[in-house]
């Protein structure tokens, strides 16, 4: 029985990626260093989970001779980020990937438990959803940030996390996630994966997943399908996702995940 769907946040429910690149450049800029980073850098960064993570990588390969003292500034750097972020956010009016807000209300009209699992920090999430959303709306049942897990993607700890905050097993929900490290983290915690390419994570491995397409696609504007599960008129809706689940039950066997580099 589906009871849940758990969504990543960056490149999953939103675009966000590049804001928090942009949002690191003003932080740098506002403490007077001179680093920049482009988007095929950011790309690279992006293999290390965790923003805090991100730039302690960054000094120590980047600036090793002034690591000691960058890491004393990394703190800092890091909360002038967050500031940044949801000043970005909220300019931009940065919407949510298609099909997430459609699949987000027939979720909760069906009495589906929402969940968030990610690495980013919790007010990037919060800044996310205040956009999104009205602002006595709750989407979410659950949300599990990266500082609350003790180790990042693509290690199992925050969708552990998530699962034991909604008190279900993990056959009991689905995953949705844009990276190989969020796909391997969700299939760690024993959750079948929906994945959707995003612009960082284009030339991404999508193995593990059971699905794997553009996006969740709109009636009218289909996704592209790329791998594994193929939903009908390009659209994954909550109908869908039950009768997938709902066969890997009748089958008595795990959920077929998918090989692919496309």
């Amino acid at each position: 029985m589906l009871r849940a769907l758990i969504f990543d946040v960056d490149g999953t429910l939103a675009e966000t990626e590049d804001l928090h690149r942009q949002a690191f450049n003003r932080a740098f800029a506002d403490l007077g260093l001179s680093w920049s980073w482009d988007a095929a850098l950011y790309a690279d960064l992006l293999t290390v989970m965790g923003g805090k993570e991100r730039l302690a990588h960054y000094i120590d390969t980047q600036h090793a001779a002034e690591a000691e003292a960058l890491h004393a500034l990394a703190p800092e750097i890091h909360a002038r980020k967050t500031l940044a972020y949801g000043t970005l956010v909220a300019e931009s009016g940065l919407r949510l990937r298609p099909g997430i807000a459609r699949l987000i209300r027939e979720a909760r009209a069906a009495g589906i438990r929402l969940a968030v699992a990610t690495t980013t920090s919790r007010p990037n999430v919060d800044r996310l959803l205040a956009v999104n959303f009205p602002p006595d709306a709750t989407p979410f049942d659950v949300i599990a940030a990266g500082d609350e897990a003790d180790r990042k993607k693509p290690a199992p700890d925050v969708f552990l996390l998530a699962l034991a905050r909604l008190g279900i097993p993990a056959s009991e929900a689905v995953a949705f996630e844009d990276s190989a490290a969020g796909i391997a983290s969700a299939r760690a915690a024993g959750l079948p994966v929906l994945a959707t390419r995003s612009r960082y994570t284009e030339g991404h491995q999508l193995d593990g997943a059971f699905s794997a397409i553009s996006d969740l696609g709109e009636p009218g504007r289909p996704h592209r399908h790329i791998a594994g599960r193929e939903w009908p008129g390009g659209v994954v809706d909550l109908a869908g996702l039950i009768r997938w689940h709902g066969t890997q039950d009748d089958q008595g066997a795990a959920f077929q995940a998918i090989g692919t580099s496309r």
